[in-house]
């Protein structure tokens, strides 16, 4: 089940971000164009698609480090002794984890703007 959920995050954050990240920009109305064409309706996509993709990116953080977390809780119940290098790698892990979701953040802010 927890296969099927991470494969269908990925997709849909592969959909929701690339797509709007190809997509050809389309030439300039006339003056007398632009004033009947709905611009900001023409954004809304792109916004919707920044807003999940900055969710799934949470979910992804919030999975990453719990499952570090439990595990270095399980590996401290089975070697109490070594502790300290289970914390030092659960803080490193947890680190990387949280420097790549700051960037999927990043970029999903790029996608609002």
């Amino acid at each position: 089940m927890f296969r099927v959920l991470k494969t269908l995050a990925i997709v849909l954050a592969v959909l929701f971000t690339v797509a709007p990240a190809l997509a050809q920009e389309t030439p300039a109305p006339a003056p007398a164009e632009a004033a009947a064409s709905s611009a900001p309706n023409a954004v809304l996509p792109v916004k919707a698609a920044a807003g999940l993709s900055i969710g799934l990116v949470m979910i992804g953080l919030g999975l990453g480090i719990g499952r570090i977390g439990g595990s270095a809780v399980e590996a401290a119940a089975r070697q109490p002794e070594a502790w300290g290098n289970i914390q030092t790698g659960m803080i490193i892990a947890a680190a990387l984890i949280e420097g790549a979701g700051l960037f999927g953040l990043i970029i999903c802010g790029f996608l609002l703007n």
